[in-house]
């Protein structure tokens, strides 16, 4: 279920739900004038309260207001049939909820931008892609594997076979790009050698860059066809080569979902 908990008057209040609920809200303001956007930090106090409020009152007509938005509940369902069309910044924010201001801002344009080039063009497609990128850098936190990358050294199966390959060719990117061998090939689809100058850190420096490999992933996968269909396991499994990570992956697609997709 998409809220963990009811957001609201003598609730839980957990952070998380009460992002979702300030950013839905903020998304509404056009049905409750008057109503100041509300700061999306998942704290919950007399601002967030007022406008929960003025929402049931407003926009949908209660009398007696009880100020709370209950997880599978009429208003969440009103919220979500007043979201405005298309990959807004606030529905990023929402799909990537745990991303900070200067990540949504550094990543939002390069991603309309390269999902259109590598014809991501529709809202499940969107919802599927920013599921798993979402994931695979902890919601555009991470764009370089944590580990050193020495796990990784002579895998030929990487393409591993000089000394040090494995740190030098470590997963990077949205999708995470690692080894020589990958490292070559997308480097080629670009026009610039990532095997040589130290170029193999571009991929997590340079935003346009980590989004472009996702795309370029995407694509000689066939994840397109999958995200027509709504398979998530399949995706999961061409893009981790397992199913590791796919409560959050799902968590991650709910939350598309919930906002790109009609009711």
């Amino acid at each position: 279920m998409l809220l963990s908990d009811a957001v609201g008057r003598a609730c839980q209040n957990r952070s998380c739900d009460v992002k979702m609920v300030q950013l839905l809200v903020n998304m509404n303001l056009g049905r409750i004038p008057g109503t100041a956007a509300l700061t999306v930090d998942g704290q919950f106090g007399a601002a967030s309260l007022e406008a929960i409020v003025a929402f049931l009152t407003r926009a949908m007509g209660q009398t007696a207001p009880d100020g709370v938005v209950a997880p599978g509940g009429d208003m969440l369902a009103e919220l979500r049939s007043g979201l405005p069309g298309g990959l807004t910044a606030e529905k990023f924010h929402f799909m990537m909820l745990n991303a900070g201001s200067y990540q949504l801002e550094r990543f939002y344009k390069p991603m309309l931008e390269r999902m259109q080039t590598a014809q991501i063009n529709t809202p499940l497609r969107w919802a599927h892609f920013l599921a798993q990128t979402g994931h695979e850098s902890g919601d555009l936190q991470y764009l370089e594997e944590l580990a050193s990358g020495q796990a990784y050294e002579g895998r030929a199966d990487l393409g591993n076979a000089q000394p040090g390959d494995g740190p030098r060719f470590k997963g990077r990117g949205l999708i995470q790009l690692t080894g020589r061998v990958n490292y070559a090939a997308y480097g080629r689809s670009i026009g610039l050698d990532l095997t040589v100058d130290g170029n193999w850190n571009k991929v997590a420096t340079n935003p346009a860059l980590a989004v472009d490999v996702a795309c370029w992933f995407w694509t000689i996968h066939g994840l397109n066809k999958l995200a027509d269909v709504d398979d998530l396991l399949k995706i999961t499994r061409r893009v981790n080569g397992g199913l590791t990570g796919l409560e959050d992956r799902a968590d991650h697609l709910e939350r598309a979902e919930f906002v790109l997709l009609p009711a």
